[in-house]
């Protein structure tokens, strides 16, 4: 970095700058996004699995069991659409043809990210697992 002699501040000078590179940020955030799919994955299989072993002593358990299955499933079919669309990107894309295709299948997996999130504000919504109050988890320590 370079420092302005009148201003006695640091400034980065314009040639030092770098350029942003796009296909660096891009993979980043494809990265990002992989990793809380996957997150959201583990949570709807963590709650899956709490739901079924309690079993019908759950308020909304048939509510929370299809709402759980339906994100999972949702976000399955996202994957699959995405790894599509990578292949489809890798190998056709170039061709105009392909296009629309591509635009479809990208809307497609839009609207499912979207359902999947409305889905899981719905899963958070009936969850009845709370935190114990503050009292029971003193009296457990004595």
């Amino acid at each position: 970095m370079a420092q302005v002699a009148a201003g006695g501040g640091d400034r980065v000078n314009e040639t030092e700058m770098k350029a942003m590179d796009a296909n660096r940020y891009a993979t980043k955030k494809t990265i990002a996004q992989g990793m809380l799919d996957i997150a959201l994955l583990t949570a709807n299989a963590s709650q899956l699995k709490y739901i079924l072993q309690v079993g019908e002593q759950h308020q909304f358990y048939k509510l929370m069991l299809i709402l759980i299955s339906l994100s999972i499933v949702l976000q399955v079919l996202s994957g699959v659409l995405s790894l599509s669309l990578s292949l489809l990107r890798d190998c056709r894309l170039h061709q105009p043809e392909f296009h629309q295709s591509a635009n479809i299948i990208n809307h497609v997996r839009t609207g499912f990210a979207f359902f999947t999130t409305m889905i899981n504000l719905f899963i958070s919504a009936f969850d009845s697992r709370l935190p114990p109050p503050q009292g029971e988890l003193l009296n457990d320590v004595n």
